[in-house]
């Protein structure tokens, strides 16, 4: 995460947007006292919309858990995939 003004990002928006999108870090312009705009990548916006949507019930979030905690505690197995 980086942080500029928006006269700065104006005078180079297009380093600022390639910083972005290449190295996958947010951006976040101060518009002054509390204010301000974050920029993101669309997949880091779109990785961060998918985890939100599988954290937003109760259910999905404790299957979630429950999954990596059989990971962790290595109660889990692999398969081989059938390719046709």
């Amino acid at each position: 995460m980086f942080i500029t003004s928006v006269s700065d990002f104006r005078k180079d928006i297009k380093s600022y947007l390639d910083r972005v999108s290449k190295n996958f870090e947010t951006l976040i312009i101060n518009r002054g006292k509390d204010s301000g705009i974050v920029v993101m990548s669309l997949e880091e916006y779109n990785s961060l919309m998918a985890t939100n949507y599988e954290l937003s019930s109760r259910k999905n979030e404790m299957r979630l858990d429950a999954a990596i905690e059989k990971l962790k505690s290595g109660k889990s197995y692999s398969k081989e995939l059938i390719e046709e």
